[in-house]
């Protein structure tokens, strides 16, 4: 079957510059690197790495681009004397850049490219905090306990022994990682002795196991801004887990959890509050108080208030940490019955509630549709 133009296989053009069709090729062979195709498109995805490989090893080479332009593939067919040659190093370079990204390698740090050492960045640490409703509204100062990491006293942070020294690994000769060869392929990984460390400690520090660090608590000032909800972090830059062989401390992430209140529930920036009121003040109305967070409130409720009724108080909720004005404080009114009645009470009741029949369903507002619902309920 006939091969397919280069230029076509890595999706580039024929003025294309060196560093545009390296780029096409370590994105193409990203995709279908064996390692990252596994089951029934594995197959597939073998046959389109090869053939990017094949472009690129030709594309990459000067030579051989040249050859190709001015003859095709009959250009660089070795049986037909065509460019051949070695060429083989822009390749191999690329093809090591690719492993380096797909497992998670640096760039620096090659051995005998005046890298040095390999080094990491720490852990991300994650703090629970808990709040109450008040203080997420206003905002607060805060201390907490977190964990730090101290040089340890005993071996000075070199991690050794007292009297022993630290030594130069002897696998990858300092550097951290160590390299693989086979033909033009190049592969570095970090070196399995020392860990990327670039030293070995034959006698570890009692006191550290050889870390060179102490695991210490320490206390830490934390601003919690008003307006704050649940589930949100605050991130202290710099407050995680330290890097191993000098590289930057992780961070850490505070989380904040909102205690229950005994009053209001939170929805975004909107409190709601259930408000129980007599049987009497529904029928009658009058003025009834209602707290919020920044004290009480008057609600005029009229006569005939149901149950369930909701009153909104505009701008008596919570101004979020992105909002430019305060959230609602929705009251729901909860009429209740009365309990514990004496025997007068209900002689009274029962009084009240004959003139009420007398009075039909004037009394109802929801009677004569109650009683519609029923009639075609059971029709």
């Amino acid at each position: 079957m006939a091969k397919r133009d280069y230029y076509e296989t890595l999706g580039v053009t024929r003025n294309a510059t060196e560093e545009e069709i390296k780029k096409s090729y370590r994105k193409l062979a990203m995709k279908y690197h064996p390692d990252r195709n596994q089951g029934d498109t594995s197959k597939a995805a073998e046959e389109k790495f090869k053939e990017a490989k094949e472009a690129y090893e030709m594309l990459s080479d000067a030579q051989k681009r040249a050859a190709y332009d001015q003859h095709g593939h009959a250009g660089v067919d070795p049986n037909r004397g065509g460019a051949g040659g070695e060429g083989y190093g822009g390749f191999a370079e690329a093809f090591g850049d690719i492993f380096g990204d797909m497992f998670g390698q640096g760039r620096g740090g090659r051995p005998g490219g005046g890298g040095g050492r390999q080094v990491f960045r720490g852990s991300d640490l994650s703090y629970a905090m808990e709040i109450t409703l008040e203080e997420a509204a206003k905002g607060k100062d805060a201390q907490i306990r977190i964990p730090s990491w101290d040089n340890c006293e005993t071996c000075k942070g070199t991690g050794a022994k007292p009297g022993t020294q630290v030594k130069t690994c002897g696998t990858c000769n300092g550097s951290g990682a160590v390299q693989m060869r086979q033909g033009f392929f190049s592969v570095q990984q970090t070196c399995p002795t020392c860990r990327g460390a670039g030293k070995v400690i034959p006698e570890p520090c009692g006191a550290c196991s050889g870390h060179g660090k102490i695991k210490r608590q320490k206390t830490l000032e934390v601003k919690i801004p008003a307006g704050i909800d649940g589930g949100m972090r605050i991130r202290s830059a710099g407050n995680g887990e330290p890097g191993t062989n000098g590289g930057p401390p992780g961070d850490l992430y505070i989380e904040i959890r909102i205690k229950k209140h005994d009053i209001f529930e939170r929805d975004g920036d909107d409190l709601h509050c259930s408000v129980p009121i007599s049987m009497v003040v529904a029928a009658l109305g009058g003025e009834i108080e209602v707290p919020t967070l920044s004290g009480k409130a008057a609600i005029d409720i009229p006569e005939g208030t149901q149950s369930g009724k909701q009153f909104r108080l505009r701008g008596k909720g919570i101004k979020g940490v992105r909002a430019s004005y305060p959230g609602d404080l929705y009251c729901h009114i909860a009429v209740e019955t009365p309990v514990k009645l004496s025997e007068h009470q209900r002689r009274l009741l029962r009084e009240l509630g004959e003139s009420f029949q007398k009075g039909g369903s004037k009394h109802s507002p929801s009677g004569d549709s109650w009683t519609d619902r029923l009639k075609n309920l059971f029709s």
